[in-house]
């Protein structure tokens, strides 16, 4: 298998901690390692021949001396995009970098900025998911949902595939639904959080590629340097939207390891241990007295908390950020007002 990890990411919602500089796959926000870090040591290696880190230019430096610290430089290649151009264009980019590998060679797309609690779970799921795309399928891994969650998109599960282990196939993938859509699909029980995480065969993404995306698919086959000379000539779409929505021989395969996509702080709070008050404290210098509910993480200077809850607190060098624990997927609208008032240098 082949593992191409979306790197490219800017982490605007767990703005001030993820920046332009360092965004959120490149935070260490369990442990000593980083998202990404994490991502890779989730790969077995006798189960990986390659691994390419799509990324972009100021991030590519950062990555490579990660993973030199890290150990974690062999059998990595780092591959910067020119330009942004979502999910779809970054996956031709790794298929140009591949275009004289093995054909029936799986290939598989992961994003670098999701959490996993059961490494040994998920690794056994993503064997069940290499076992579907041999079999020429696109497959992906639909997440049991655990609550009416409207921030994601869905998978409707279909029957069993004949012959494959937990295999199902894939009747459509949803937008993130209203509340009391995601209350049906809670309800119904074939519905399932997509992921992000995709596995086909090389020849099956080239085939994708030339029904949905011709344009795309002709610079593939003309090669790496051909690609990247047209790169800003390509559209700027996802490859749900391009590819996997489109395709008509769909599966997936159940992934229940404990994921999230640590969409906002409100999320990462769920993911780390509490105290008796159900706070989640980082930091060596944090006072609080009648706290409850409250995510802080301290960086340099004292933060005191006296009487307040649910709240998240972010100090960082140069910004003190505050909001409402429930109010925290709308980090955006901060960082949109920051843009607005020509604060760049704060992103």
């Amino acid at each position: 298998m082949k593992a191409v990890i979306l790197a490219g990411g800017k982490g605007i919602r767990l703005w001030p901690e993820s920046r332009s500089d360092k965004p959120k796959q490149l935070c260490s926000f369990f442990g000593n390692k980083s998202m990404l870090e994490h991502t890779v040591d989730r790969l077995d290696p006798d189960f990986t021949s390659e691994t390419l880190i799509i990324t972009v230019k100021n991030q590519a430096e950062m990555i490579r001396k990660i993973m030199l610290e890290a150990g974690q430089h062999h059998h990595i290649k780092i591959i910067c995009e020119p330009a942004g151009r979502n999910t779809a264009p970054a996956v031709g980019l790794a298929l140009a970098a591949c275009r004289d590998a093995d054909p029936a060679e799986v290939m598989a797309i992961f994003p670098a900025d999701h959490y996993i609690r059961d490494t040994h779970a998920y690794q056994k799921v993503l064997t069940r998911a290499v076992e579907s795309a041999s079999r020429g399928y696109l497959t992906t891994v639909g997440i049991p949902p655990a609550y009416p969650e409207t921030g994601y998109g869905y998978i409707h599960r279909g029957e069993q595939l004949p012959g494959l282990s937990d295999a199902y196939q894939v009747y459509a993938f949803k937008e993130k639904p209203d509340l009391t859509t995601a209350l049906a699909y809670l309800e119904a029980g074939s519905y399932y959080w997509n992921s992000g995480m995709f596995f086909a065969r090389i020849d099956v993404w080239r085939e994708e590629y030339r029904k949905h995306l011709p344009r795309v698919y002709e610079l593939i086959m003309q090669g790496y340097e051909h690609y990247l000379s047209h790169y800003s000539f390509l559209p700027d779409i996802s490859l749900d939207y391009a590819i996997a929505e489109k395709c008509r021989r769909v599966a997936m395969v159940r992934g229940d390891f404990g994921w999230s996509d640590v969409g906002s702080w409100k999320a990462l709070a769920e993911l780390l241990d509490t105290d008796q008050n159900g706070n989640v404290m980082v930091g060596d210098d944090i006072l609080a007295l009648g706290v409850k509910d409250c995510l802080v993480k301290q960086t340099e200077k004292t933060v005191a908390l006296l009487e307040v809850d649910g709240l998240i607190v972010v100090e960082t060098r140069d910004v003190i950020f505050i909001c409402s624990k429930e109010k925290s997927q709308q980090v955006k609208k901060m960082v949109d007002l920051l843009v607005a008032e020509g604060r760049d240098v704060l992103l």
